[in-house]
């Protein structure tokens, strides 16, 4: 399993990462409506997240590998008067007892592994959503470029490439998915909204960046004896 390894955030030029992915509201007010209240931002990066859902009336718990990311986000909580538990861990081991969160999103994090890496992240996702708890993810496709152009000395394994395009990400791993690996990778849990394709370009010439899909997760009810 390959040593997990942070964005640097201190080479980020853009400011589409301080503004709340266009899944924020829908998945808000969802929660909400679920009585929904305890939720981790697992990934928070600069924190849009984070203080998205603390403003929105969710008890936040803010997870990240970066020092910078986190900062900024204590930061942006403080000015902001919200309380948001953040915290630098690495996302293969969540430091939460089980059964901890209602829900938990997830963008643009939990592929930066490899293989294994990638099924450890999602047994621990599964241990700290409660029973009947959602998750929502973005997954990157197979079909992104990179993965389909990299050559052999950048290839971990058959699903993992190291990147190398961008300095926030370098040397990064990335795990990539199909249909089919979504199917058999989260067959732990039941998928509430199938799995959505999106293409996402380069602002500076409009090629493809990434392919990602977005999928939402909920965990299993437990069944009990009596119900057997």
């Amino acid at each position: 399993m390959i040593e997990s390894k942070p964005w640097d955030w201190s080479k980020n030029e853009s400011n589409k990462w301080l503004i709340p992915a266009i899944e924020s509201c829908y998945l808000a007010e969802s929660w909400t409506s679920k009585g929904f209240r305890d939720f981790m931002d697992l990934g928070s990066g600069l924190g849009r997240h984070s203080i998205y859902f603390a403003k929105k009336g969710f008890n936040v718990n803010a997870v990240d590998l970066s020092d910078y990311g986190l900062d900024h986000l204590k930061d942006w909580a403080k000015k902001e008067q919200l309380t948001i538990n953040a915290q630098k861990c690495d996302m293969l081991n969540l430091p939460f007892p089980d059964d901890s969160f209602d829900c938990l999103m997830s963008y643009n994090v939990i592929y930066h592994t490899d293989t294994m890496g990638f099924i450890r992240t999602l047994a621990e996702i599964k241990r700290v959503l409660r029973p009947g708890g959602e998750a929502f993810l973005t997954l990157i496709s197979k079909k992104t470029e990179s993965y389909l152009k990299a050559d052999s000395s950048r290839r971990i394994d058959k699903n993992t490439i190291l990147r190398n395009e961008h300095e926030t990400e370098y040397d990064v791993p990335h795990f990539f998915v199909d249909i089919e690996d979504i199917k058999n990778y989260l067959g732990d849990f039941e998928i509430i909204v199938d799995p959505i394709e999106q293409t996402e370009y380069d602002m500076k010439d409009s090629r493809q960046y990434n392919v990602h899909f977005n999928v939402v997760i909920r965990k299993k009810q437990q069944v009990g004896r009596d119900n057997l």
